[in-house]
C-alpha cells in the first residue's frame, strides 16, 4: 500500500453528498460505494404510513433489547439493570432481573447487549457488559461476556462465557466496547468488539495476538469452534473471526444468506456497513474513509492517508463527511409494513434518526433517514414479534418506541 497521503477534497466530498442526496429521494437508483449523512429528510408521513409511538419509557440509558417467548421484552440499563418491560407497565417501574454480576459503568461502558436463546425448555438470557479487572488486573477493563438461565424474575447458573483479552488499563480508556451479539440457528455466537479507542494508528486491530477491533465467533458455551480462521494460527486468538474493525456496535444475520453483517463507527466521518466474511480484514486503521478529529470536515487525510489497498475489505456503504454514530441494525422480515420488508434499518446516535437502506443483492441503491424530527439518540432496532419495529432512544429517560403503520 502507497503511504502518499490520500486527501478527500472539497469536489469529491460535494459529488458524494450531491449524488447521496438523489439516492435518498428516490431520483437516482444505482450501485454507489460510498455516501453522506447530507441527505434529504423523509417527508411527514401520509395515511397509513409507518409512524412512531412511545411503547415503554423511564429507562435509564437503555442500550440493548431482546424478546422473550411470551412477548415481554428484556432491555439492559447502563448502569447494570436488566428490565423486564411489558405495555401493562409502559410507564415503569419496570421489573428488575436478579443475577447480573457487577459491571463497570464508566465511559462507554456499562451493561451493553443482550439476546435470548430457547433451548431444551429453558430460556438462556446472554449479555455483553464492560467488566473491571481484578487482582493482579486491578484498574484495567475490558468486554465480557455472560450467560444465565431465566427463572421469572433472576438469572440461574451464571457464567462469564468470554472475556476481550487483553484487558486496557481504566485510566487510559472505558470506550469503543463494541459488544453487540448475535445468535445463528445452529448454536454458534457472534460477538463484535472495538479496538478500544487505543488512537488511530494503534496496530491493535490489526493484531492476531489481540480481541481488539475483532469480531469473535464462539459456542453458546463459551467454546471455540475448530473451523474459525485462525483456530491453529499460532499467537492468534482462536475466537477471532475477522480484524480490522473500529467499533462495531451495530450486528444482524442476512435473513437469506445468514452472513453476518455489522455497523461500525468512524472517527470524523467514515462510519460504515459492512458484510463480514470469514477470515476476511475490514482494513482498520490502514484504511479508512474517516479523518481524524480536529481535521478540516470538507479538507482531510483520511486515518491510514488511503481509502482501499489490496487484501482489505470495502465497506458496502459508508458516511461522509461527519459521523452518524450507527448503533444498533435490523433486517426486517416481517409483513405488517409490507413497502419495507428486505430492507436494513440502522439506528444513530449523533445522527439522532433511523436509516433505512434498500439494497440489490450487497449494494445499497437507496438510503433514507426517518424520525428526524424526534431529535433522540437510536441506539437498538429490533423487529418484534408482531411485525413492527422497536427502537430503544438512549437518554436518562429512553423510551422504546413501536414503528407500525398508523
Amino acid at each position: 500500500m502507497s503511504s502518499k497521503p490520500v486527501t478527500l477534497d472539497v469536489s469529491r466530498r460535494v459529488a458524494l453528498n450531491t449524488l447521496w442526496q438523489a439516492v435518498a429521494t428516490g431520483s437516482l437508483l444505482t450501485a454507489c460505494g460510498g455516501g453522506s449523512e447530507a441527505v434529504a429528510n423523509s417527508p411527514a408521513p401520509g395515511v397509513g404510513a409507518p409512524t412512531a409511538t412511545t411503547f415503554a419509557s423511564g429507562l435509564e440509558n437503555p442500550w440493548g433489547l431482546a424478546f422473550l417467548p411470551d412477548g415481554r421484552m428484556l432491555v439492559t440499563e447502563k448502569a447494570g439493570r436488566l428490565r423486564i418491560v411489558s405495555s401493562a407497565v409502559a410507564a415503569g417501574p419496570h421489573v428488575t432481573v436478579s443475577g447480573v454480576p457487577a459491571v463497570l459503568n464508566a465511559g462507554q461502558g456499562g451493561l451493553l447487549d443482550v439476546v435470548v436463546q430457547v433451548a431444551g425448555g429453558d430460556t438462556w438470557v446472554y449479555w455483553s457488559y464492560a467488566e473491571a479487572g481484578t487482582g493482579a488486573q486491578a484498574g484495567s477493563n475490558g468486554t465480557a461476556v455472560a450467560r444465565g438461565r431465566l427463572v421469572g424474575n433472576t438469572l440461574l447458573d451464571v457464567q462469564v462465557i468470554f472475556r476481550q483479552t487483553p484487558k486496557v488499563v481504566t485510566s487510559i480508556s472505558t470506550n469503543h466496547y463494541g459488544s453487540r451479539l448475535v445468535l445463528t440457528t445452529d448454536g454458534f455466537l457472534f460477538i463484535t468488539l472495538g479496538e478500544r479507542a487505543a488512537g488511530s494508528e494503534s496496530p491493535k486491530a490489526q493484531d492476531l495476538s489481540t480481541h481488539h477491533g475483532k469480531v469473535v465467533r464462539i459456542r453458546t458455551d463459551g467454546s471455540v469452534p475448530s473451523d474459525n480462521p485462525f483456530a491453529t494460527t499460532p499467537n492468534a486468538r482462536p475466537e477471532i473471526w475477522s480484524l480490522g474493525h473500529r467499533n462495531p456496535q451495530g450486528a444482524a444475520l442476512h435473513p437469506t444468506t445468514g452472513e453476518l453483517w455489522i455497523t461500525e463507527h468512524g472517527p470524523q466521518g467514515g462510519d460504515e456497513l459492512n458484510r463480514i466474511q470469514r477470515g476476511r480484514n475490514y482494513g482498520w486503521p490502514l484504511i479508512s474513509y474517516g479523518c481524524n478529529y480536529g481535521a478540516s470536515v470538507d479538507n482531510c487525510t483520511t486515518v491510514g492517508g488511503a481509502t482501499s489497498a489490496p487484501g482489505l475489505e470495502q465497506p458496502v456503504t459508508f458516511w461522509v463527511p461527519t459521523s452518524i454514530a450507527p448503533s444498533g441494525l435490523c433486517w426486517y422480515t416481517g409483513s405488517a409494513i409490507a413497502q419495507w420488508q428486505g430492507h436494513l434499518f440502522v439506528g444513530a446516535l449523533a445522527g439522532r434518526a433511523l436509516w433505512r437502506l434498500e439494497l440489490n443483492g450487497s449494494t445499497v441503491v437507496k438510503r433514507e433517514e426517518l424520525f428526524k424530527s424526534l431529535g433522540e439518540r437510536i441506539r437498538d432496532v429490533r423487529q418484534g414479534p408482531d411485525g413492527a419495529l422497536y427502537l430503544l432512544t438512549d437518554n436518562s429517560n429512553g423510551r422504546v418506541l413501536r414503528v407500525a403503520r398508523s
